[in-house]
């Protein structure tokens, strides 16, 4: 299995730390404890995640803990409270694990998919997942 790309990394955390619809800072270091990875402690969300994520990868030579992160991330029952946050982020998510061949379906499974080339692509793609759904 390939590592993610530098761009690819920024990309997923900039999706899970969205300050619209991402994960909130408590999320965020409950997640990180889950799978198992290093918190680099408090800053910008994507900036906390994609460190958190460059060390896991660089440390361990795999990417495992942050398939886990992003599975843990998108379990639906986590949002059961607040579920208008699900949807959106997971549109965000798809657009970014586009480019890595990977998309995270309605029931929060992470499957993989055609490596999208292109932003247009990789919108389209995660638009199209949302509409199906819809």
């Amino acid at each position: 299995m390939a590592l993610f790309s530098q761009d690819q990394l920024e990309a997923i955390a900039g999706a899970l730390g969205d300050t619209g619809v991402g994960l909130t800072g408590p999320e965020i270091q409950f997640l990180l404890t889950t799978a198992r990875m290093v918190d680099p402690g408090p800053m910008t969300k994507r900036i906390r995640i994609y460190n958190a994520f460059v060390d896991s990868q660089n440390t361990k030579r795999n990417r495992t803990h942050i398939l886990e992160f992003i599975r843990q991330a998108m379990k639906p029952a986590r949002y059961s409270r607040d579920p208008e946050r699900y949807e959106p982020m997971r549109a965000l998510l798809n657009q970014a694990l586009a480019f890595a061949g990977l998309v995270v379906d309605q029931t929060g499974n992470l499957s993989t998919t055609e490596t999208a080339q292109t932003l247009p692509e990789a919108k389209r793609r995660a638009l199209e997942l949302r509409a199906d759904m819809e």
